[in-house]
């Protein structure tokens, strides 16, 4: 079969890969090192991020279009088998798509959580007027306690992969997800649209997305 290089992840992906990558570490180390106020300000930025991306997952790249990921169980079983269909291996494989939706929806819980949460010493999150003072507890509990390990668990199970298939299968990712954005794939493969009209429409949508975070931060 012959192959091709097609774009796959479109600048605006790419830019978020990174940019939640950081915020995500960077949420970890704020919140063991007690520095709150920058720890708060990094659930706002992602909450925006995570806006974005699920407005870009509707409207984005090809490759980057939750359309494109959301496999049925059949052809998670066939890749599973080792009888992948040929464009199973250009954007998410069906494996690293259950992966993704578990790190994206990890995540909204967490910050879900953390705008719930009151520490009843330093923060008390916008949204904890508008439930119960039970609700609240168990949303405090969730974030500081089995939240952060859940989403810390899966960030090292999708490094674990990254490394995997550049190591084992020789399939480099980061390259591809960071800096460059294509990838090889068989002829005929379709690339993601990633030109000046695509990425002014991204920055609109993060403008969007931030004032949305910064509008619930004024709750």
């Amino acid at each position: 079969m012959s192959h091709t290089v097609v774009r796959v992840w479109d600048l605006p992906t790419r830019l978020f890969h990174g940019a939640l990558a950081v915020a995500v570490v960077a949420l970890v180390v704020t919140a063991k090192t007690g520095a709150m106020d920058w720890h708060v300000r990094l659930g706002y930025a992602v909450l925006a991020m995570l806006v974005f991306r699920l407005v870009w997952g509707l409207f984005g790249g090809r490759w980057s279009r939750f359309s494109q990921f959301v496999y049925s169980p059949g052809r998670l079983v066939r890749y599973l088998r080792g009888q992948p269909h040929p464009h199973d291996g250009i954007g998410h494989s069906p494996l690293g798509a259950l992966s993704v939706f578990a790190l994206l929806g990890a995540l909204a819980v967490q910050v879900l959580t953390g705008l719930t949460a009151d520490d009843d010493i330093a923060f008390s999150g916008p949204l904890t007027r508008f439930v119960s003072r039970a609700v609240v507890g168990q949303a405090t509990e969730y974030h500081t306690e089995i939240g952060q390990y859940v989403v810390i668990g899966l960030v090292a199970l999708h490094v674990l992969a990254v490394g995997f298939y550049a190591a084992i299968q020789r399939r480099p990712l980061v390259g591809a997800m960071l800096l460059h954005g294509n990838r090889e794939a068989p002829a005929g493969a379709p690339s993601s649209r990633d030109d000046a009209a695509t990425r002014l429409g991204a920055v609109l949508l993060l403008a969007a997305s931030g004032a949305f975070a910064w509008w619930v931060s004024t709750l």
